[in-house]
């Protein structure tokens, strides 16, 4: 089975773990180029590059997807290509480099949660279940027909992290099962139901600020707040983050000695009794520390 694995990041490199252990390893792999991780900018190779390394497996790392890349990975002369993580749109040209098409790997039911944060949104939308796409590439974000897919179980501990790994797991089950009848032309991809699509965003540093009142609230066992503000600790760490601004006339606050207009960080919570219970907070220049 010749083919090409694009992605770089942790979701991508579990999929490429699970494609080699099911003996269907890659012909090349394409992720980022190193980049400095950290405060003290260590280069820092992508995790599919470790992979692929470890088993001997060539590696590109292009900037842009541009002329010198399609020749380059043309020498290949793959029946296909998997992508899953890989952060860059796949042109036209790269895309028809491949007899069979390219496949799409999204943690999400497909139409549902299309974009970039579909683990994040199905956490945040307090979904009880979410699942894995298989879908085949065209020039329209997660819009191509599907090929396969798989529900997981979402609970209510579930964060960011956690349901990360727990998708990766199915998607590299699910693409060794399904790559030899994809393969054999037994396969038959049905187009998406575009009345059912949903989209997502890129969460940023704002979209992770807690009210106070809303903190308030969830902690004195406002139900409602509670699993909202839970909800975003666990989808939002730990990037962008969860945070707000201490005051110290809140209880919380005064208790444990945080000065007012600190920046405050919420890293772990969880659910009482139908309130909210901080476990660990950082304040902002300290170090993380139970609450």
């Amino acid at each position: 089975m010749n083919y090409v694995f694009f992605g770089t990041p942790e979701f991508a490199a579990i999929i490429l773990q699970k494609l080699i252990d099911g003996g269907i390893p890659p012909v090349a792999v394409v992720c980022n180029p190193d980049r400095p991780v950290g405060r003290k900018k260590v280069i820092t190779a992508p995790l599919t590059k470790t992979v692929a390394q470890k088993y001997g497996i060539p590696v590109l790392q292009p900037e842009k997807l541009d002329e010198s890349f399609t020749l380059h990975a043309s020498r290949f002369t793959s029946q296909f290509a998997i992508v899953a993580a890989y952060a860059k749109i796949i042109p036209k040209d790269v895309i028809e480099l491949f007899p069979k098409g390219v496949i799409g790997v999204h943690p999400s039911l497909l139409p549902k949660y299309r974009g970039a944060s579909p683990i994040q949104s199905a956490i945040l939308g307090g979904e009880k279940e979410t699942g894995v796409t298989l879908y085949m590439l065209d020039e329209k974000m997660d819009h191509g027909k599907t090929v396969s897919s798989v529900k997981c179980q979402v609970s209510s501990n579930d964060a960011y992290e956690t349901l990360l790994q727990k998708l990766a797991e199915l998607s590299g089950q699910l693409l060794v099962k399904t790559l030899p009848k994809f393969v054999e032309g037994k396969m038959v991809p049905q187009a998406q139901d575009e009345a059912r699509a949903t989209f997502t965003k890129k969460f940023a540093t704002q979209d992770g600020f807690v009210d106070e009142k809303d903190l308030n609230d969830a902690l004195a066992g406002d139900a409602q707040k509670a699993n909202e503000v839970d909800r975003k600790i666990r989808a939002l760490n730990p990037e962008p983050g969860v945070w707000t601004y201490a005051n110290s006339h809140s209880e919380w606050a005064h208790t444990n000695k945080i000065h007012n207009g600190t920046r405050v960080k919420f890293l772990d919570a969880k659910i009482e009794d139908g309130r909210l219970v901080l476990v660990r907070i950082q304040e902002e220049g300290g170090r993380p520390r139970s609450f």
